[in-house]
């Protein structure tokens, strides 16, 4: 009788002992390490190169303390955490910290010249490019820049607040949606008024004598005419809900 050759191959592997089913395991862990490594790499070298989906927003306003708190306090709080980042105009004067007294009075705050918008248009190109920034501190007090400065980590919105910010064409070409925030002008009298008086140590007739001849000309000339830029006019500012409501929805969106 002819003996029976099986063609039979044994085609799975399995473990004859613990050992070796441990060995297997850590196998499988380090496999799946590496490729959770290589896709974080992946990742970073795609937000590198292409930029992280940051969502500009511009909110427009005369009082800007004002508009933080009542409008981009709104937005933050209704969007994931930590998605928003805040840039603001006023960071971005001009450091005059060397001018003497007189000199200092003399700055005019509400003149767009008075920003330095290469350094502030820099800085967004570096956020929307998923870099850090380092915003820089300015103080009224002494009319120049802190040491010190603000890190800023790039973000899905990045909202940029500032009365001046519509009068550099520049920085308009950055943006993807573009707010007006309007206020009465007797509102914007008494903010003023209480702002320069609180932060900025001016007298009453300081105040007055600023509004008149830097203030109102300035809005006049360079604040008002530049809402016809804006995507979206809000009057009333933070007491608009329903203007909020839908501004964050729209954002809300697109994120």
């Amino acid at each position: 009788m002819k003996n029976k050759i099986s063609n039979t191959k044994e085609t799975d592997y399995h473990p004859k002992t613990l050992s070796e089913f441990l060995v297997h395991i850590c196998i499988v862990i380090l496999m799946v390490s590496f490729i959770g490594l290589i896709w974080v790499f992946l990742q970073n070298k795609i937000i590198q190169y292409f930029g992280e989906n940051v969502y500009l927003l511009i909110v427009f306003g005369i009082f800007l303390a004002y508009i933080l708190i009542s409008i981009v306090k709104k937005i933050i709080k209704s969007l994931p955490k930590d998605s928003v980042a805040v840039v603001s105009q006023d960071a971005y004067y001009f450091d005059n910290g060397h001018l003497s007294k007189e000199e200092k009075l003399k700055i005019n705050f509400d003149h767009p010249n008075s920003i330095e918008w290469d350094l502030l248009n820099a800085d967004l190109d570096k956020l929307r490019s998923g870099e850090s920034i380092e915003m820089p501190i300015y103080t009224y007090v002494t009319c120049g820049r802190a040491k010190e400065t603000i890190s800023v980590a790039p973000r899905k919105v990045v909202i940029v607040e500032g009365i001046l910010i519509f009068t550099n064409p520049e920085l308009l070409k950055r943006l993807d949606i573009k707010v007006y925030v309007a206020a009465d002008g007797d509102e914007r009298l008494m903010r003023i008024i209480n702002r320069d008086m609180m932060e900025r140590g001016r007298s009453l007739k300081a105040a007055l004598d600023h509004y008149s001849n830097y203030v109102r000309p300035m809005h006049n000339e360079f604040i008002e005419p530049t809402k016809r830029y804006a995507d979206i006019i809000i009057p009333q500012g933070g007491e608009n809900h329903v203007g909020i409501d839908i501004l964050t929805s729209k954002i809300g969106a697109s994120i």
